[in-house]
């Protein structure tokens, strides 16, 4: 008989980031990026009602019958925290499981610029961290969110689904509400949370147009909102959002983003040279008067990843190549990733050979 709570206490152990459970297969977990089999018995459907019955509480079963799809955060006492997600497959009940640091990590601990705490302090405008699945989103937002509420005075709001890291009041106050179980969803939270006085709105993902247009209100009136979205990079992430609304707002749209943007943070995560996990790699967008122009051309969007490259010294941006390059002048990854996840591998390589590329511009000393 498979027990759910010995499957994530040994997830945890093995310092695996997550845990996927289903039928017809034995539990499988991603540890330094690697899905790797565990040495049992193939999982049946008896195991897997069982340990979905074990986990949901009865309102949560309801809610996964009815939908088919839950996104949970759970704490077990001595084991862990873990945000899960049940869903269907098969016509059988499969588990997703990612386990969640119970200590918020410190800034410093995961190797990213500081201009990133420069933007994180702003009074006001639109913060976006984007990148895949997995690629460290939430927790450089829970740092972020952790360095606000020890530097300053601030009222901060949480809209997740689920609530991941747990946040304690330090100089700012702070309240979680989790999509489900303290609110109906995340426009309906939005629109509140403009009447519970908040300096700071932190928005666990964008997902339509509805939330987008809110979130942008709210960052033009005033407030400092910091929100994800699964893009790669800053172009894709500014077609994204005006792909949100009709083209006869598109426009209007510009123009709004062009004056509450503050920063795009664009992560992936890099196998370590040293085979002992991960480290990031961003792409740093700062909006500054070039930047605000291209915003509102169409024409000139794509030339936005040279401004990118040209403001590392005056603005602390960076592209992914300028990361890559960083990384591996620190020898934290080899020079195959490197090149492998380089946009312009020849450049990258002209570069590391001491020759300035046609991107040179920016890159600075390392």
């Amino acid at each position: 008989m498979t027990d759910i709570k010995a499957l994530l206490k040994t997830m945890v152990e093995k310092n695996a980031s997550d845990l996927h459970l289903r039928v017809g297969c034995p539990p499988v977990v991603r540890i330094n990026g690697m899905l790797l089999r565990g040495r049992m018995d193939s999982l049946t459907a008896d195991d897997m009602n069982r340990m979905v019955q074990e986990l949901l509480t009865e309102e949560q079963k309801k809610r996964f019958a009815e939908e088919r799809e839950l996104d949970i955060g759970i704490g077990l006492p001595s084991i862990g925290r873990f945000r899960v997600n049940a869903f269907n497959q098969r016509g059988t009940p499969s588990l997703a499981v990612r386990s969640i640091k119970t200590e918020i990590p410190r800034f410093e601990s995961l190797n990213l610029p500081e201009v990133i705490l420069d933007i994180a302090m702003k009074r006001r405008g639109l913060i976006l961290v984007t990148g895949t699945t997995g690629s460290g989103k939430s927790t450089l937002l829970a740092s972020m969110v952790d360095h606000i509420n020890e530097s300053g005075s601030r009222n901060i709001v949480t809209i997740e689904d689920p609530i991941e890291y747990l946040h304690r009041d330090k100089m700012s106050v702070i309240a979680q509400r989790e999509i489900g179980s303290d609110t109906r969803d995340f426009p309906t939270a939005l629109r509140a949370s403009f009447r519970q006085d908040p300096d700071v709105i932190l928005i666990g993902e964008i997902r339509d147009a509805e939330t987008m247009e809110t979130a942008l209100s709210a960052a033009d009136t005033g407030h400092l909102v910091m929100s994800t979205l699964h893009t790669m990079n800053a172009v894709e992430t500014i077609t994204r959002i005006v792909s949100f609304f009709p083209p006869h707002q598109h426009e209007q749209i510009r123009l709004v983003l062009a004056g509450t943007l503050v920063a795009v943070v664009s992560l992936r995560l890099l196998p370590r040279k040293d085979e002992a996990g991960m480290v990031p790699a961003a792409e740093i967008m700062v909006n500054n008067a070039t930047t605000k122009e291209y915003l509102m051309d169409p024409a000139k969007l794509h030339s936005i990843q040279d401004i990118i490259v040209d403001g590392y010294t005056q603005y602390g941006s960076q592209s992914f190549d300028q990361s890559l390059f960083r990384l591996y002048q620190q020898d934290l990854i080899s020079y195959e990733t490197a090149k492998q996840y380089a946009s312009n591998p020849d450049d990258l390589e002209l570069r590391v050979s001491g020759i300035a590329g046609t991107s040179d511009r920016g890159w600075g000393d390392g």
